[in-house]
């Protein structure tokens, strides 16, 4: 099905194609402060929640989605939130590209799609590779955060990240279904009032561990989508 393309006024919508101009994504907000990245933003519930929290630092966050984005932006207006910017661009592209090493303080990755059936869980996006990017991405101590409601990712990357000697758990185990006060999306709150838990880790990027060789990105993971009227 295709998709309608809606074009993205909002002051809090960050066009790929500007970010590229300036060659970094911070110069962008108002103020300069530590900042995050969210992977997957659906429709702004996780992030709007976490912006409000934490004023003192900015986030980035992005989707493939134009609808997405759209919705988010509008939620992120609302709440009168000025330390987000929302990008329509691929994740491991921003990452490399526009943001680089140790620009981090933490990522988030919330419910991505988990392709279930064993064929295609090659194409998920938290894998090793992914892994030692997001390691390369972050600053000393910076934190990765991952949830999903689909059990056989979140026991794979709880078991990827405590495999991973870059990272440390923070949690007593590689994943809890203990979210804390992390957060709710709609989209998990659905999950949990249905009685299916969320499979949560948090580990942190450690300081004393150096990659051995930069962080290799395969080929064909680029996706030329963004719209012209976004532009």
């Amino acid at each position: 099905m295709t998709q309608t393309m809606r074009l993205i006024t909002s002051p809090s919508f960050l066009p790929e194609a500007k970010a590229e101009e300036v060659g970094n994504v911070t110069s962008f907000f108002e103020k300069e402060q530590p900042l995050s990245l969210e992977i997957g933003c659906g429709i702004g519930d996780f992030i709007v929640q976490l912006a409000a929290r934490h004023p003192q630092r900015n986030f980035v966050v992005t989707d493939i989605y134009n609808q997405g984005c759209l919705k988010t932006c509008a939620r992120v207006d609302d709440a009168g939130l000025t330390n987000v910017r929302v990008m329509r661009s691929e994740a491991r592209y921003l990452m490399t590209h526009l943001l680089g090493a140790e620009s981090l303080q933490a990522i988030y990755i919330n419910c991505p799609d988990p392709w279930p059936k064993k064929r295609h869980r090659k194409r998920r996006m938290v894998n090793q590779e992914f892994l030692q990017l997001a390691f390369h991405t972050l600053q000393a101590d910076g934190e990765f955060h991952f949830s999903t409601d689909f059990v056989d990712y979140g026991i794979s990357v709880g078991e990827l990240l405590k495999a991973e000697p870059g990272f440390k758990n923070l949690q007593s185990t590689p994943y809890s279904h203990d979210l804390g006060d992390y957060p709710v999306s709609k989209y998990m709150r659905r999950f949990l009032e249905q009685g299916q838990p969320i499979y949560y880790c948090r580990f942190l990027r450690r300081a004393d561990y150096k990659l051995q060789t930069p962080p290799a990105i395969g080929r064909g993971f680029r996706s030329r989508w963004v719209g012209r009227s976004e532009r």
